[in-house]
């Protein structure tokens, strides 16, 4: 057995393609109009034929109940949480901030309420460490992970 994608139910097909390919930056890998596949393991389904596939009525397909979440990371935090201010769209369920082991995250919603969280490479938090003048000792004691964890990151 294979895992494949993520399948996601969206309101309105065309306006999930735009939200993911201006938000995210993903491509359309297949378009089969109520069934769209896109780069990132990432396919939508209209609720409409959704419905139908798992025999359940419109008040049964609930969004935004905030039980998961799609996962990217992004090398450039910093230009992608200024490109997120820049639409007026976003509507966040926080802005950027950092965790305790240095990773800075953003969540917000997709239009259709499903929960979208960007967080900066696992890379780039060591390196944004390093460059600071912490040691690869000190970083992994800042991260709370093993020196040979920050390393393996360096390499």
């Amino acid at each position: 057995m294979k895992y494949t994608c993520t399948l996601i139910v969206v309101r309105n097909i065309e306006k999930a393609k735009q939200f993911y390919h201006d938000v995210l930056g993903l491509e359309i890998v297949a378009d089969f109009g109520a069934n769209v596949t896109l780069t990132g393991g990432i396919a939508l389904q209209t609720a409409d034929t959704w419905k139908g596939f798992i025999h359940k009525q419109d008040e049964e397909i609930v969004f935004g109940n905030n039980a998961c979440e799609l996962y990217f990371e992004e090398d450039d935090m910093d230009g992608f949480a200024t490109k997120l201010n820049t639409m007026k769209s976003i509507e966040y369920v926080h802005p950027l901030f950092e965790h305790s082991w240095g990773q800075r995250v953003v969540r917000f919603y997709d239009v259709d309420k499903h929960i979208i969280e960007v967080g900066e490479n696992m890379i780039m938090v060591v390196k944004r460490f390093i460059n600071t003048g912490l040691s690869i000792e000190e970083t992994a004691t800042r991260m709370d992970v093993p020196v040979d964890y920050v390393r393996s990151l360096l390499t």
